[in-house]
């Protein structure tokens, strides 16, 4: 760890090169982050930074899989590797009652975040616990689920005449699910090697959870109350089993082997030609919008997660806050580069290098809106987003999700209801474990 190097140089009375050492570490800072484009682009506004101040920022990536891992490997050991994370916003609870955050309710304040942020990203990115006013991480790169579709698929002249005259209306964007699901049974179509939609279906991890939750919410459903902590009545609600067997719907549609696809195999459903939607982050998008990643790049449209059955309109939460790592040697220098990052004009820069700024008025904007094929979508889905339970046993929850919903999704095992009232049981038995709303 580089404060105990720090404290043997000292002891050593290298005054003067300890003291160069000293200034010199004091000008750096170590953000670490999954490895991804955003990620890259905060490297970018971090050599800015550096720029402006001479502090160098370097973003520490890993892949997907072993984040989590890493990240509380170094927490609980009390590292000081990393300044800075950019965590998933299920750690919130983990990150703030294990100790590794620092608490940043007085910074939150001082800058009236509350007010600059978009109202959900303040409450999923930020706060812990729910309607508490403690807040643990600066909002930094929103995200969410939303669609891409096969534009020109959806323009043909003679499948807009045929998809009429079976459903009886126009082939356009979905309005609602219903619509999702029947364009997806539209262009099913398994010997032409066409398939009608892509969406979540591994069961590793929150791929599952996130893409169910799309269905879920815009059916009126609830995971649960998250201030009591009750499950029944909503995880294993009418809404909830109707959504579940909605999302099941869709699974018929996808294409052949789609049993554990995540972010990486719905783009592939757009770029290798084999799906009229595609389920995914927003940002996975960029490389749908690029040419030398997608052959299909001029006829790829986007689209946010429609509304169920009676209007609702909600999608399952992405994106990441920013929190100071609570064994940084650096805090004092970690809150100079967050109080930089909060500025309207970092604000429109980071959203200008692809970043996911949380600003209410960067998302507002027509600069932003219109910037790409996708971010109008983008800003309508930010103020309608759900998220996944923020508390510290939120793995275990999510695990207990995927040994539930997968089998009854893939392997048509039981009933959405039987599927939802088990998950029911499992959670109560968590939360009670853990003495939450008992």
């Amino acid at each position: 760890m580089r404060k105990i190097v720090t404290s043997l140089l000292a002891g050593i009375g290298l005054t003067l090169a300890c003291g160069t050492s000293v200034y010199a570490q004091d000008k750096s800072l170590t953000i670490f982050w999954a490895e991804w484009d955003p990620a890259n682009y905060l490297q970018e506004l971090g050599n800015e930074y550096e720029k402006e101040t001479g502090v160098k920022i370097t973003v520490e990536t890993t892949p997907w899989a072993d984040f989590q891992t890493k990240a509380f490997t170094e927490f609980n050991a009390h590292g000081d590797a990393y300044d800075l994370v950019v965590g998933d916003s299920q750690w919130l609870g983990a990150g703030s009652t294990g100790g590794h955050y620092v608490d940043l309710t007085d910074f939150f304040n001082k800058h009236k975040l509350g007010e600059v942020m978009a109202p959900a990203t303040v409450k999923y990115y930020a706060e812990y616990p729910g309607n508490s006013g403690k807040y643990w991480a600066i909002p930094l790169e929103g995200d969410a689920v939303g669609w891409s579709y096969r534009k020109d698929w959806f323009e043909d002249p003679k499948e807009k005449e045929a998809f009429k005259a079976k459903y009886g209306y126009d082939l356009d964007v979905p309005k609602d699910f219903k619509a999702l699901r029947d364009i997806a049974e539209f262009f099913h179509r398994p010997d032409q090697k066409r398939y009608g939609i892509a969406i979540y279906t591994d069961n590793s991890y929150d791929a599952m959870a996130m893409g169910f939750e799309n269905a879920l919410f815009s059916y009126g459903g609830e995971l649960g109350d998250y201030s009591t902590y009750k499950v029944d009545g909503f995880i294993n609600s009418d809404k909830a089993v109707a959504a579940l067997d909605a999302y099941k719907e869709l699974y018929k549609f996808t294409p052949p082997g789609w049993a554990k696809s995540f972010f990486v195999e719905d783009n592939q459903a757009i770029t290798e030609n084999l799906a009229a939607m595609s389920m995914n982050y927003f940002a996975f998008f960029p490389s749908l919008i690029n040419e030398a990643s997608n052959p299909n790049a001029k006829n790829t449209g986007f689209f946010a997660n429609p509304p169920g059955p009676n209007g609702d309109q909600f999608a399952a939460l992405g994106g990441q806050g920013i929190s100071v790592v609570s064994y940084s040697q650096k805090q004092d220098e970690a809150m100079k580069f967050l109080e930089w990052f909060i500025k309207d004009e970092t604000q429109k820069k980071w959203a200008a290098l692809g970043g996911y700024t949380c600003s209410a008025a960067v998302l507002k904007s027509e600069e932003f809106q219109n910037a790409t094929p996708y971010n109008k979508a983008f800003y309508e889905t930010m103020f309608k987003v759900k998220d996944f339970w923020a508390v510290p046993e939120y793995a275990e929850l999510l695990q207990q999700l995927n040994q539930r919903v997968y089998p009854y999704m893939i392997g048509g095992e039981g009933t959405a209801k039987e599927t939802l009232d088990a998950l029911a049981a499992d959670w109560n038995a968590t939360f009670k474990k853990y003495g939450r709303g008992q």
